[in-house]
């Protein structure tokens, strides 16, 4: 074998074990980043069973540690949360009356994590159900939430409700945490009404800071918001045309607060 030859051999090997050192690089950048995404996705579905199950207080460690940089919630147009404290208020307390049924089936996510992967974006459709019984002396102040019959002496709230959500996600010591959380309210309808003429008369529901009905379906308000919200989203009316809000998250290398 001559110099020539036996030269150019080890620079084509050479040349070959870089390019297969660049294809495992990116293989490993690629199961880091479906890894990270699956990750994500079970985190809020576990944010969403604990939900439905009235274990908020569970829901705490899911979100970002205390003190870090930029955490937000935001539920309704009455103001939005950017401190640990008042963010996880949200989720202390959390009555499970007897005959409250809360059932969120988030679906439809698009999930992209940063190239840098240090944070990730996700919105996602939620349909569900949600119900109580309520005494009818607090019913009375909100006539068009319940249904016409009563069980066991107490007025029905049965509804309907569609939401979509935004989530912004934070790696924190090597684990996926909720950093930022915003909920859009889409439509909502009583179980005998349809949406349309419910939604003509609820415009205004989005903008009060009720949390839920707790107790015997006494209703329970928000904490005072840190802050306006910069912008108000109502739910559907039949006098309004939909927007693509949140509009999904494409591809990127570094965070950008596109949810706000």
């Amino acid at each position: 074998m001559s110099e020539v030859t036996a030269e150019g051999s080890v620079t084509e090997l050479l040349a070959e074990v870089a390019r297969l050192r660049a294809e495992v690089a990116a293989t490993g950048r690629l199961a880091r980043r479906a890894a990270d995404r699956g990750e994500i996705e079970n985190l809020f579905n576990r944010y969403m069973f604990l939900h439905n199950a009235f274990q908020d207080e569970e829901i705490i460690p899911l979100w970002v540690a205390p003190g870090t940089d930029g955490i937000r919630a935001r539920y309704t147009n009455a103001g939005q949360y950017t401190t640990w404290e008042s963010v996880t208020r949200y989720h202390r307390g959390r009555p499970a009356p007897e005959g409250k049924l809360i059932l969120h089936a988030t679906t439809t996510p698009v999930i992209e994590v940063a190239g840098d992967g240090e944070t990730a974006k996700g919105v996602w459709i939620m349909a569900g159900t949600e119900s109580g019984l309520t005494d009818p002396a607090v019913a009375e102040a909100f006539p068009d939430m319940y249904s016409p019959n009563e069980v066991q002496g107490k007025k029905v709230w049965a509804h309907w409700v569609w939401c979509k959500y935004a989530v912004d996600f934070l790696r924190q010591d090597g684990e996926w945490k909720i950093w930022k959380f915003r909920c859009y309210e889409l439509a909502r309808a009583p179980f005998e009404e349809s949406w349309v003429s419910f939604g003509e008369k609820n415009q205004d529901a989005f903008d009060l800071d009720l949390m839920y009905f707790g107790d015997d379906g006494k209703p329970v308000f928000m904490p005072p918001a840190d802050e306006p919200v910069p912008s108000a989203t109502h739910p559907y009316s039949p006098i309004t045309v939909q927007r693509l809000e949140p509009a999904p998250p494409v591809p990127h290398d570094t965070f950008t607060d596109t949810f706000a």
